[in-house]
Order: structure tokens, then sequence, then C-alpha cells
């Protein structure tokens, strides 16, 4: 039996400590953090998490998908709220087609106590401090103790998130590239509590956005009537959190700039002092290998959150890596040199994708023109859904679509659609244009 060292107890750790388990393997999982399922321990980023297809498959592989899904609100489209409070709404794909608001924590520990049970060894407050990639060994301390211990592995996963200490080792390795980009805007978590007797106060199953060009807010319904809401938001320049710092700033800015929302968060002031604010960093490398170990999730491919993908991306590399796994039967040399070069097109291009989604939902969904051009593709969808389908169905629905294959996809028609809106009086001709033509020329 084959021992597996999986540094990092996050989702996607703690979902590949499943499938490796469940083939057998002996799995021991090192976590820096202490059990966010004891009381007063650091549970790390609470921020609602946008579960789709892609992440859904991997949980029904491995059995999780009903629970979870009992606990997770149905968001069927975006729901922008402008200065006014006016409301605007589009939908994310055909009728039954929705993503699910779910929590981190919550879905962390339903994967915590399901590899636990299957008889995975959870480590917490043991920090990885060195990884030897020839002797395929971690080297540990208990969080603040200067005493380390040495442990040995057939092969090692790093799972350990954006700043991982196993992609470090990689870091001083011969032709590894390296890239890290943060984009200018930082982001904080703020609260919508709940109404009366646990009601919703903003419509419960959309995801809600304050598009202000620069900026933005967005809102993700709980199952206790709440909402978890987070500003993205320069961090310099004006308005920007380098100029919005006092509570009388604060509290105007909000007054101004999100009226609707600022009238249902009572914890406003005391919310935006006391947590935290937190950068967005976009990471590319490559190998992902190296002898026997190997990058997995944010630790190989760290994107920004736009487009809901971060968390469903690192369980569709825990899906894939088990179906390669079967398909080489057990044959890890020839099963990880696959995994990385098939991964690593497609974390390309959902990290592209992310960043391009901020553009469009802090500014775009605004925008009069950019609303009929949804409108025009939505019709093609609806009249030839085997043939059109718009980025965000390809992305978010179709879980056996590549995400490369979709960027491919997605540009071809992104041409096509710029001819069509050149046509004269669009505004007022878009349901008499010949749509058969259209989708035709992606043929």
């Amino acid at each position: 039996m084959k021992n597996i060292a999986i540094a990092g107890a996050g989702l996607v750790g703690s979902l590949v400590a499943i499938y490796l388990r469940k083939r057998g393997y002996s799995v021991t999982v090192f976590e820096r953090r202490s059990d966010m399922r004891k009381a007063g321990a650091e549970t790390g980023r609470s921020i609602n998490l946008a579960l789709s297809n892609r992440g859904i498959r991997a949980l029904e592989e491995v059995g999780l998908a009903d629970e979870l899904k009992k606990v997770a609100i149905p968001m069927h489209g975006r729901l922008m709220h402008d200065t006014q409070g006016n409301l605007s709404s589009f939908a994310y794909g055909k009728e039954g087609q929705f993503i699910n608001s779910v929590s981190r924590s919550g879905l962390n520990i339903v994967l915590m106590n399901e590899a636990e049970k299957l008889g995975v060894e959870f480590k917490f407050e043991q920090r990885v401090t060195k990884v030897d990639l020839e002797k395929t060994s971690l080297e540990v301390a208990r969080n603040q103790l200067p005493v380390t211990s040495n442990h040995s592995f057939d092969y090692i996963i790093g799972a350990d998130g954006a700043f991982s200490a196993v992609r470090s080792a990689f870091q001083f390795t011969d032709r590894f590239d390296y890239e890290q980009d943060y984009i200018d805007h930082g982001y904080k978590e703020l609260h919508i509590p709940p109404g009366a007797g646990g009601s919703f106060q903003l419509e419960k199953n959309y995801l809600h956005i304050w598009p202000r060009e620069s900026f933005m807010m967005i809102a993700l319904p709980n199952p206790d009537g709440s909402f978890t809401c987070t500003l993205f938001f320069p961090f310099e320049g004006t308005p920007s959190f380098d100029t919005v710092k006092t509570r009388k700033e604060v509290e105007v800015f909000f007054k101004e700039t999100f009226p609707d929302a600022q009238s249902l968060m009572p914890d406003l002031l005391h919310d935006f002092e006391s947590n935290p604010t937190a950068s967005l960093v976009t990471i590319k490398c490559y190998p992902w290998v190296r002898h026997k170990t190997l990058l997995i999730g944010d630790a190989a491919h760290a994107i920004v959150p736009f487009y809901g993908q971060g968390m469903n991306a690192g369980f569709e590399d825990c899906r894939i890596l088990n179906s390669l796994l079967t398909k080489h039967n057990d044959n890890w040399e020839n099963m990880l040199p696959e995994f990385q070069q098939l991964r690593k097109p497609d974390a390309d291009a959902i990290a592209q994708l992310a960043l391009d989604n901020f553009v469009e939902m802090r500014d775009l969904v605004a925008d009069a023109d950019f609303l009929l051009r949804k409108k025009i593709e939505a019709k093609l969808y609806e009249l030839f859904p085997d043939k059109w389908i718009p980025l965000y169905p390809m992305v978010t629905f179709m879980d056996t679509m590549r995400y490369s294959e979709a960027l491919a996809i997605s540009k071809k028609q992104s041409k096509i659609m710029d001819d069509v809106m050149r046509q004269p009086d669009i505004e007022t001709n878009w349901r008499k244009l010949d749509y058969k033509n259209i989708v035709s020329q992606l043929d």
C-alpha cells in the first residue's frame, strides 16, 4: 500500500484525500491551522463559494453531493442593483440551470469528516517547513515550536493553497516557471443579517451585484436568511480602501454608493473596521510535478474569484487525477505527466476567464449594449441550444467541456457577435436578425 502525504486540509486537500483513500492508499494530511471543527479554531476565509456542475460532479463521485445540496441555496442568475435601487436581472443559463451558494467552512467540514471516516489521518497545527523532492520527504514543525520532525512518503501532494510551502521547494529547481500577478483590487467581507423570523431581505435565489464601473459589491445567500457580502475595491485611488477609512467616510460612501444595501447592514461600520482587507492574486507555474511530488488546486493555479470556478477547478483536478489513476492502473509514473499536461491549458484558460469576468461584473452588466448582446446570445441559445452555447453556460454547466475548449469557442463567438452588434439599428431590429445565418458562421 502506497503512503501519500497531502499538505493542506482545505477543500482540495480533503477531497483528494477521500479519492485516494477510496483507492486503498494510506493518506496523511498535514495542516498548519488548528482543526476548524473545534470551537475557537481559526477557520480561514469564510467567503461563500459558488458550487457548480464541475464541483458537483466530483462530489457525486465520492458520494457527498446529495448531502451538500441540502444546505446549498440555488442561484438562478445575477440580480443587479443600481444606485437608485432599481433592479435588473439575467439568468445564468436555461431554466433549471443554476449555481449553488455554499459555506466554505461548512463544505470543508463535510469533506474532512468523510475523509476521517474512511481512515485518512489529519495532523493539525503541523506546518510544512521543508520538502525534499529527491527523497519525497516532508519536514514539519508544530506551530510556533522550533522542533521539527521528518516524514518520508511514496508520493507528496501539495494542496496547500496559493502560498504553497510545497511549491516553494519547486522554485529552487531548474527550469521551473513561476508567475504571480496581483490585481489592483482587494476585498472585504461584509454582512446582511436575516430579516424578521429568519426571512431573506433580498431576493433569495440570485447572486446580487452592485456594479459601479471600477469596483463592485456582491452578495450570496445563506440558509439562515443572511447574505455574505464582498466588496471588491481598489487599494489606492479615489475611491479606494486608501481613501475610505474612517467610520464617517465608510458611512457616507455606502449611503451614496450602495444605498439599498447600506440600509440592510446594521453592523456595517463594525464589519468594515474588524474584517481584514485581503488581496487577490493569480498564480501560474509549471511543471506541477517534480519526481514524486505533485501540485494541485490553488498551489498549482490560483485564480481570482470572479468566475466562481476556483473551488470547482480544484475539485475537477481531483476528479481527473482519480480518473487517470484508473486509466493507468495506479501507475503514478505514467499518470503524473499526463495529469499536468492535460490540466495546465485548462488552468490557464480559467485564470484568463476569471480576470475577464471581473470587468464584466463590475462594469459591463450596467451597459445597455452589453445587455443587448446578452439578449441576442440568449436567443441564439434558445433557438440553437446544441450549436450556440454562451460562454457562461459552457464554463459553468457543461462539466464535460474543458475550460480551454470553452475559451476557444467563446473567442470565435465573440468575433461573430462583434459583427452582429455593428449592424445598423440593432437596438430596434435585433428580434428580426437572421439567427440561422449567425449560427452557421461557427461551422
